[in-house]
């Protein structure tokens, strides 16, 4: 072996204790360095992070059992407004804003400091606060056939949510209901696949214009105006036999490709943040157990690279256990 190489050894060692010092010292980590590149700032994280840490990331609480030593003891990922739950009789934008400011303190000062993500059913403008500008249902949109209109409607709802200081909406509804007897039709914008998917152009709205160029599947939000969109409930809500809510829904792969799938393919194009599970099932397997479809197809076939939710206690309503990639259990 070479002095020069010696040499060269001797100083990159003496370089690698010098940084690692300096690092100990000013209490760096590269999780926390918006310079560092994204894989490299989560890979730290996850090796940092104990396995309690990670399933409390993985939790969304209601916002009726949050508090700042909850969100700080249990390093809870998120929280949601279920049932349209406010901080107060007609809560003003400042009364959400302090509600959420509260939560998120507990977060930073858990060991890690990771923020939460707050989460609200926004799925006609912000239809859970006071005084919020109400906009139709999806039906009514749907009926409109006018995607650009839709897309207004979306930035303006963001731009109301923002304001309270909530940056995560569980829409839009992307279910094509092929029954009226379904109680919830009037969160599809159509029976007709087409028309749902001009539709949407409620995600743009909502997150921003995805730059040209972006990888498809990868989640995009446009600044402090926009919020981060949901499409839902995947896969196939609006088809279940006789229009049961939350039942089976009988169709082939084709069917489901072609009536039912191609919306979600629209909305991860269109840089949708995250994708909502359906509780319903699909030939008689429950879509929060569905591997092949959330991980195999969602995941793998449409490579998107956002988190997928469950919906509301959605995983408790399987009487097995689910192997899927369920990111966010709510």
């Amino acid at each position: 072996m070479s002095r020069a190489f010696l040499q060269t050894l001797g100083v990159l060692s003496l370089w690698w204790f010098v940084a690692s010092a300096v690092a100990q010292s000013t209490g760096y980590v590269a999780y926390k360095d918006p310079k560092q590149p994204v894989a490299a700032r989560v890979k730290d994280l996850l090796s940092r992070m104990t396995l309690e840490e990670k399933i409390g990331q993985m939790t969304q609480i209601d916002r009726i059992v949050a508090t700042y030593d909850f969100m700080r003891n249990y390093s809870i990922g998120s929280v949601l407004s279920g049932g349209g739950s406010t901080p107060l009789p007609e809560a003003s934008a400042e009364d959400w804003v302090n509600m959420i400011n509260n939560y998120q303190k507990g977060s930073l000062s858990s060991r890690l400091g990771i923020p939460m993500i707050y989460g609200i059913d926004a799925v006609h403008g912000h239809n859970n606060v006071y005084n919020a500008t109400i906009f139709p249902h999806n039906i009514g949109l749907g009926a409109t056939r006018d995607p650009d209109l839709v897309k207004k409607i979306g930035a303006a709802t963001a731009l109301e949510v923002r304001a309270t200081g909530i940056p995560y909406v569980f829409a839009p509804c992307i279910a094509v209901c092929r029954d009226p007897r379904w109680g919830r039709c009037y969160e599809s914008y159509s029976e007709n696949e087409e028309i749902v998917r001009q539709m949407t152009e409620i995600i743009p709205g909502l997150q921003g214009d995805i730059p040209s160029g972006s990888r498809k599947g990868v989640p995009y939000v446009g600044g402090k105006n926009k919020v981060a969109a949901c499409a839902k409930h995947f896969v196939g809500d609006g088809g279940t036999t006789k229009g049961i809510n939350e039942y089976n829904t009988v169709v082939d792969m084709h069917g489901l490709l072609s009536i039912h799938m191609p919306a979600y393919t629209d909305a991860i194009i269109k840089g949708v943040s995250t994708v909502m599970v359906s509780y319903s099932s699909w030939n008689g397997e429950k879509m929060h157990a569905n591997r092949d479809l959330v991980t195999g197809f969602l995941k793998d076939t449409l490579k998107f690279k956002g988190f997928v939710i469950s919906d509301w206690q959605g995983i408790d309503k399987n009487h097995f256990s689910s192997t899927c990639k369920l990111h966010l259990f709510c």
